[in-house]
């Protein structure tokens, strides 16, 4: 009899366990009637080169999918690394995909989005292959292509070339306007983006058809996880031909040449700039946020998230744990609410419990002035 009532109590407990959970979890939902969201999608590499992994960015993207008029979602925005490696064919201990199975499957995940959202997918270092003297090419103009979502294209209203000369996705601009009153620029640039592709921001920025709209630029490198912009030369490796003992050798870091870093970005295009007020990035494993004041005493603010480390590493985990950021512009037009969502863990009920990072670096508020 004891015995029977103690496994009833457990039960209990059990079932008591998991409602709490159950109840203490809330669905993504706007905060305020009004709101349009954009979603930040941080690096992607070790989701893409682990075919193990790559279902969870099938799943961050249905989720985006399922969450368009739930979460009035206008644009996801990519911070870079959409890749671990532009040119190799050979596998080896980190990684299982050569770099054209990981480009076809980066390209068909976005596709999701396809025709319901427009979003941008930044260029990380990771989307590039470099020869000994740091000139880069990349396979990233084969796999994204204007015409690829008709959404993107019919937004797209700037852009200029490549380090091939060739006009690309690399560094593009696109227009909504009248977003709760307010028009907007969504920009990207490459990872360390040569002086031509920051005079062609500063540039586009200026020109007077966009002096009163908020300019929202997608960068990969900029910020650091201590609140600072990166400084140094930037850098990048070649891929020696041979295999060791399942590693490919690599090259000592090769300097990009006429690359810049975050501080000079923010130096040649942003802070001169009166009108780009909120950058994005990735590239270092965390989270990061500063504000600062450009030419015309307008507040920068400037985020960092990458969660390629989150989920047990580079190696041997699941590729970040499907992070999200989701952030909500509110009607007022000067709010911003930022939240860290994963799917992965709100898609079950055994782990909804941890589907939100609520510390201070992952759920804030900003306002622009």
């Amino acid at each position: 009899m004891k015995k029977r009532i103690s496994g009833c109590i457990l039960s209990c407990l059990l079932i008591s366990t998991v409602a709490f959970c159950q109840g203490n979890y809330k669905k993504p939902a706007l905060e305020q009637n009004g709101s349009w969201s954009l979603i930040m999608v941080p690096d992607l590499q070790n989701y893409v080169k682990w075919q193990r992994n790559q279902p969870l960015i099938d799943l961050m993207m249905a989720w985006i999918v399922d969450n368009i008029d739930t979460l009035n979602i206008k644009m996801v925005m990519g911070v870079g690394d959409l890749v671990e490696n532009d040119g190799k064919i050979t596998n080896d201990y980190d990684g299982d995909q050569t770099s054209k199975s990981q480009w076809e499957y980066v390209s068909r995940a976005f596709g999701k989005l396809d025709g319901k959202v427009p979003y941008i997918a930044a260029t990380g270092n990771h989307d590039y292959s470099i020869d000994r003297q740091g000139n880069r090419t990349s396979q990233y103009s084969q796999f994204f292509v204007p015409e690829k979502n008709y959404l993107n294209q019919k937004l797209l209203v700037q852009n200029t070339r490549n380090g091939q000369g060739q006009p690309t996705l690399e560094n593009a601009a696109y227009e909504i306007k009248g977003l709760n009153g307010k028009d907007y620029l969504f920009m990207t640039v490459e990872d360390g983006p040569r002086d031509t592709v920051l005079t062609w921001a500063k540039n586009v920025a200026a020109l007077q058809q966009y002096q009163k709209h908020r300019v929202i630029l997608s960068t990969h490198e900029f910020l650091n996880t201590k609140d600072k912009r990166t400084t140094g030369e930037v850098n990048w490796i070649w891929w020696e031909p041979y295999n060791v003992n399942n590693m490919i050798r690599k090259s000592p870091r090769i300097k990009l040449p006429d690359a810049n870093n975050g501080q000079q970005v923010w130096e040649k295009a942003v802070q001169p700039a009166s009108n780009i007020e909120l950058v994005l990035c990735g590239h270092i494993s965390g989270e990061g946020y500063r504000k600062d004041k450009n030419a015309a005493g307008k507040t920068v603010h400037q985020l960092l998230f990458d969660a390629q480390s989150m989920g047990g590493g580079h190696r041997y985990g699941n590729g970040g744990d499907g992070w999200l950021r989701i952030l909500e512009f509110f009607p007022d037009g000067k709010t911003v609410k930022v939240k860290t969502f994963s799917p992965l863990f709100g898609i079950s009920p055994a782990t909804q419990s941890l589907a939100w990072k609520k510390d201070v670096r992952n759920e804030f508020t900003f306002r622009f002035d």
